[in-house]
């Protein structure tokens, strides 16, 4: 109910369409003139209407920011079990073809959770964009740490965003920290008391809805200083460096 008030209040507010590309819903919030466009995809467990897709949708356009948000093939279909990786990757490809920007607007992809490796993995090999945002990225099982999901990081060749809550199971900080450092560009910010979903103890004096706020707001930022970097060579024509360097770290407010 909370979320279609919301989804509602977003159409709302700001130009929202709705389309199909490849048998999966797409929903796009167009900005005139905007210097991104960013492609969202929601975690495994969610859906288009991602309440972390939402507050982009409140927040991007208002920063001149163009969204595109969608669903995977089994979401659409109303089920429980991720697609396969070909299924999924296909999927992303597919709308990501749909949403090229015209003129100078640039455009960056990533997702929360799945939807950011799914997006991570394409742009390991090679697709055109100037950027990578990373919500949550599940580098391992809970409680599996050897099971690391980073061979593919090395040849991502386009700046690339790691945010992550400090509790998050998938990913501690120090973990988050070591294998975004294997990215050529890479800045990692962390997310005080948060979890893998965004949630947060009473203790911390804040609601998942803040931790939101925060997260928008770092990505707004993050794009804002890239408009001024040149083109970015793509991950086949761009070898990473023999010893990479620690990628930049902040740590949110409480």
């Amino acid at each position: 109910m909370v979320a279609s008030a919301a989804a509602a209040r977003v159409a709302a507010e700001v130009d929202e369409t709705r389309d199909s590309v490849g048998g999966v819903s797409v929903l796009r919030n167009a900005v005139e003139g905007a210097a991104w466009t960013f492609v969202y995809a929601p975690g495994a467990g969610s859906n288009l209407r991602d309440p972390f897709g939402q507050r982009l949708a409140e927040r991007l356009p208002d920063a001149g920011i163009s969204l595109v948000r969608f669903q995977f093939p089994y979401q659409e279909a109303g089920l429980r079990r991720p697609d396969g990786p070909t299924t999924l990757l296909a999927a992303w490809r597919a709308v990501l073809a749909s949403s090229r920007p015209t003129g100078g607007t640039r455009i960056a992809i990533g997702g929360r959770s799945l939807g950011g490796r799914v997006a991570s993995v394409l742009a390991s090999e090679g697709a055109s964009v100037g950027a990578l945002a990373l919500f949550a990225y599940p580098l391992h099982p809970p409680g599996k740490p050897d099971q690391l999901r980073t061979a593919h990081l090395t040849a991502i060749g386009c700046p690339t965003l790691f945010c992550s809550g400090t509790r998050d199971p998938f990913a501690s900080p120090e973990e988050l920290a070591a294998s975004a450092a294997l990215v050529p560009d890479a800045r990692v910010h962390l997310l005080d008391g948060a979890d893998h979903g965004f949630a947060t103890l009473k203790s911390s004096g804040r609601s998942r809805e803040d931790v939101w706020d925060e997260a928008a707001g770092v990505l707004v930022e993050w794009l804002g200083g890239l408009e001024g970097r040149g083109t970015f060579k793509e991950p086949h024509t761009q070898a990473p460096p023999a010893e990479p360097s620690p990628p930049h770290q902040v740590r949110g407010k409480l």
